[in-house]
């Protein structure tokens, strides 16, 4: 089967969040299952810095109203996955992937140039599955186009992250797109008096995914789906969750380079634990005052429950624990977390921005991973740190009730972290209880420990969800 990813962002070539990896391990893990896989993507300038040896395919004009964009097209081959790279320096050459006003026009202009793209590539696609509210119009192009080279294409959307609905005015589904207003009275694409790519892509994708099973119920209840709960539960028999998998090729601790040194279950799991945690503290230049590990590798949002416990790490640190956070975001509380290391220099440690070999040491070396977020599709990094022995802490909330069996929970059966239900203090600091609690018995904990690190995340087993579900569009 030929698959054709369009999507804002891969992993290794740009990354902002899980989305990247996603996009990324599945390709792999498809194309281990015998198929074709095309990733279809933004030129940014954080590409282009890379000098990546490229192939340049062809090229061709973008007409939105009056605009007349050009844009070039070239591909890029690892591991299999075929990268198609589409150029166009007004739109693309720029710092960030996102946060600008002209967002809306630049990923229509991506959407209209990624079928042209596949195009120029000669990639006919079976199935064209995009990501998000970037490329969620292109289910409504395909049904709306009389485009003989996708006759017989099915599409599939999934949703990562339903807060961000790509909210454009009704006049710009005919300015940007070419569309019918149509589509915008008759209900099809509107949300909340505008247009929304991802409701769109939602009302005409042949299948909708997104990425826990726990999730795909949260999204058809009102108090947890972002406002999509009508248009999903129209759709829910096409409707899936699929929990999301982790690159064990990346992250594994037996061959991971970015550590001090490599471990497994086995009788070097303790020494490896121990000397990861000594040079995580030196990378950070904090000192061990004899208590737990906490470690961050998050986008530093609300979303993410960082401002939920600011006040439990203080009380933490203050006990002579360790907190070490990789990450950026919100700017407020960006400054909080300045604020506590200013008060705590010699034990906490802030690194602001994205640094994959110090991610990877947090992995590694830390006894406690923090994720209390508020809601969660899948998430990724607390399946990440379970791989290198190290304790999620987490909110039953999305994939995260998917991934994690929380220690003294009457539903788990063998606990591989610890979990907490109510978003607030109290629950929070109930399981940080907890994990002082596990961290006194280093029995218990490297026992704990193993138990997380023989779980199978991998995404072998997602991929053949997903290639049942393929199967079923035909």
């Amino acid at each position: 089967m030929k698959i054709a990813f369009v999507a804002s962002e891969s992993n290794p070539l740009c990354k902002t969040g899980g989305l990247a990896d996603v996009v990324y391990s599945l390709s792999k893990a498809l194309i281990a299952e015998g198929n074709e896989v095309a990733v279809v993507l933004p030129f940014y300038q954080r590409i282009a810095d890379i000098h990546l040896p490229l192939k340049k395919l062809g090229g061709f004009y973008i007409q939105m109203s009056w605009r007349h964009q050009g844009a070039a097209v070239f591909e890029y081959v690892l591991n299999g996955v075929r990268f198609l790279l589409i150029q166009n320096d007004y739109y693309f050459s720029r710092e960030s992937l996102y946060g600008y006003q002209d967002d809306g026009e630049r990923f229509a202009f991506f959407s209209l140039a990624s079928l042209e793209a596949l195009k120029t590539a000669g990639f006919k696609a079976d199935v064209v599955h995009v990501h998000d509210w970037q490329a969620g119009m292109i289910p409504c192009l395909l049904k709306n186009r009389d485009d003989p080279f996708f006759y017989g294409a099915k599409t599939v959307l999934t949703i990562h992250n339903p807060a961000f609905k790509g909210m454009i005015d009704k006049y710009f589904l005919n300015d940007f797109y070419g569309l019918s207003d149509a589509l915008f009275d008759s209900g099809a694409v509107r949300f909340e008096g505008m247009a929304s790519t991802l409701k769109s892509g939602i009302v005409f994708a042949d299948k909708i995914t997104t990425v826990s099973p726990t999730h795909r119920e949260e999204l058809l209840t009102p108090a947890l789906s972002q406002g999509l709960d009508g248009v999903l539960r129209l759709r829910e028999k096409d409707f899936v969750g699929i929990l999301n998998g982790i690159d064990t090729e990346e992250f594994d601790p037996r061959k991971d380079v970015y550590i001090a040194r490599n471990y497994g279950r086995g009788k070097d799991l303790e020494e490896g634990k121990h000397a990861n945690q000594s040079d995580l503290l030196s990378s950070f230049a904090v000192k061990w005052m004899g208590g737990p590990v906490y470690g961050i590798v998050s986008r530093l949002s609300y979303q993410k429950g960082i401002g939920l416990l600011l006040s439990s790490m203080e009380r933490e640190l203050s006990r002579g624990a360790n907190f070490l956070v990789v990450g950026s975001g919100e700017y407020e509380l960006e400054q909080r977390l300045e604020a506590l290391r200013s008060r705590y220099p010699g034990t906490m440690g802030i690194y602001i921005g994205y640094n994959n070999a110090l991610a990877h040491k947090v992995y590694a070396g830390s006894d406690f991973f923090l994720m209390p977020s508020l809601f969660e599709p899948c998430g990724i990094s607390q399946m990440i740190a379970q791989r290198y022995g190290t304790l999620p802490i987490v909110r039953y909330t999305g994939g995260l009730r998917d991934t994690v069996q929380g220690y003294r929970d009457l539903g788990s059966k063998k606990p591989d972290g610890i979990a907490f239900r109510d978003y607030n203090e109290q629950g929070l600091d109930y399981a940080i209880g907890l994990a002082e609690e596990i961290y006194r018995d280093q029995g218990l904990y490297y026992a704990l420990a193993r138990t997380a690190m023989g779980l199978d995340r991998s995404w072998k087993k997602s991929a053949k969800r997903y290639m049942e579900l393929y199967s079923s569009l035909f």
